[in-house]
């Protein structure tokens, strides 16, 4: 019987059936210790992880017998794709199970930064009245720039569409007739112009090599004095330093951050009332990790039953040398 190694939390009806058919070792604190991750690998055909997992060259030769490694979420950064893909192993995750729960968590920070919520909130709850204090703006007639328009950004766009926001972005990967900018009536338009028009920055963009550091104090200084960041995308898109200077300059008046380059982080940004942060929980609805699992565990079961996988990063079926 095949048996599936799981290094972090990852539970549900999808996992309990494939328990029910595999042989399945729940360990979900072997991420915290990588040698003892390498020492376990050895005797199992299948990993499942989430993003704390660091499925590098390294643990993917020790895994003499793994056929696929499902990544419970859409991003890859914790998973040497290119050494999975040159030992034939199967890379399959969930490209865009999350994708709602992320663009609805996008608006709720723009909501939160243009009423000031999180501090309304703290100001009441100490018995004060600040009524004057909190005189918010309107998502209404104002411009949402997005970096990136993939999945989410398409998502959020459509969704700011609806509060009656214009929508202008920026993302080298889109052609101007596409789906994407039909749909959402978008504006592509240069990286700066974006920046300097747009009343909300919604940032929707991998880390790659191109784009870690992408927003630093130079990209906020080119956003208006009132205009608000959100970054439900990745940490290291972000130079917080700079984000956090920009903010004490006033160079714009607030952000809302739900990752961060280090998780847990140790940065000056939560200090301000005018910041909105988040323990990484975008994807983390009832119904988006129910659709996540249910994609993942079916695909490492289509592949360890010798099937094909259909959300795959590199090959459907494994190719091992």
């Amino acid at each position: 019987m095949p048996r599936i190694l799981v290094s972090e939390d990852i539970s549900g009806v999808e996992m309990d059936a494939l328990r029910r058919e595999f042989d399945v070792a729940l360990e979900f604190d072997l991420w915290k210790s990588f040698d003892k991750l390498k020492a376990t690998i050895a005797d199992f055909d299948a990993l499942m992880v989430r993003n704390q997992t660091p499925v590098n060259a390294e643990l993917i030769a020790a895994g003499k017998k793994l056929s696929v490694i499902g990544r419970a979420g859409v991003g890859l950064d914790n998973i040497d794709a290119a050494a999975a893909t040159k030992a034939g192993i199967v890379v399959v995750y969930a490209p865009e199970q999350n994708a709602i729960s992320v663009a609805e968590l996008a608006l709720g920070m723009m909501l939160g930064l243009a009423r000031m919520i999180p501090a309304a909130d703290r100001s009441t709850k100490a018995r004060k009245w600040e009524r004057k204090r909190f005189v918010g703006t309107e998502l209404y007639g104002k411009t949402l720039g997005l970096i990136g328009l993939g999945r989410i950004g398409f998502l959020t766009a459509m969704r700011a569409r609806a509060f009656g926001m214009d929508v202008i972005a920026f993302d080298p990967q889109v052609s101007p007739d596409s789906i994407t900018v039909t749909e959402t009536r978008a504006r592509l338009l240069p990286f700066n112009d974006v920046l300097a028009q747009a009343d909300f920055i919604s940032c929707h963009i991998p880390e790659t090599p191109q784009t870690i550091g992408l927003l630093n104090y130079d990209a906020f200084s080119r956003m208006k004095p009132s205009g608000f960041f959100i970054n439900t995308a990745r940490g290291k898109v972000v130079d917080e330093a700079g984000l956090a200077r920009a903010l004490e300059e006033k160079k714009i008046a607030g952000a809302a951050l739900d990752v961060r380059a280090k998780e847990p982080p140790d940065s000056p940004l939560s200090e301000a009332d005018n910041v909105i942060l988040l323990p990484h929980v975008g994807a983390f609805t009832e119904e988006g990790q129910d659709r996540v699992v249910t994609c993942v565990c079916r695909d490492v079961a289509a592949v360890l039953r010798g099937q094909a996988a259909k959300n795959f990063f590199n090959f459907p079926l494994p190719r091992k040398v």
